[in-house]
């Protein structure tokens, strides 16, 4: 069965060719791996962003159109936004918002 090598003269001559061609098949599937993760990393990198269609660039049904926010973040301007609607009482898409900005007293 399986006999371990303890001496440089235990070593047959023509070697194994089971194991050889189990260490190329593996060799040769470790290289294919690495060119098919170079081209994908490749073309990721260099494949240009779409633009968005015409059809989802249009404002949305019920929407009152965009804000102009000076130097606030989305996340803050959408807070401010929840806030005064529910301050005032009434749902979010009843109000417009013309623009956002910061004052510093």
């Amino acid at each position: 069965m399986l006999r371990f090598l303890h001496a440089v003269q235990d070593v047959p001559a023509d070697g194994d060719p089971v194991a050889l061609a189990i260490a190329v098949a593996v060799m040769l599937t470790f290289f294919l791996w690495a060119l098919i993760r170079r081209k994908k990393k490749k073309i990721e990198t260099t494949a240009p962003a779409k633009p968005l269609p015409e059809a989802q660039k249009t404002a949305a049904p019920g929407t009152a159109g965009s804000v102009k926010t000076y130097g606030v973040p989305p996340k803050t301007c959408a807070i401010l936004m929840a806030i005064v609607a529910n301050k005032l009482g009434k749902p979010l898409n009843e109000l417009r918002f013309i623009s956002i900005k910061e004052v510093e007293e």
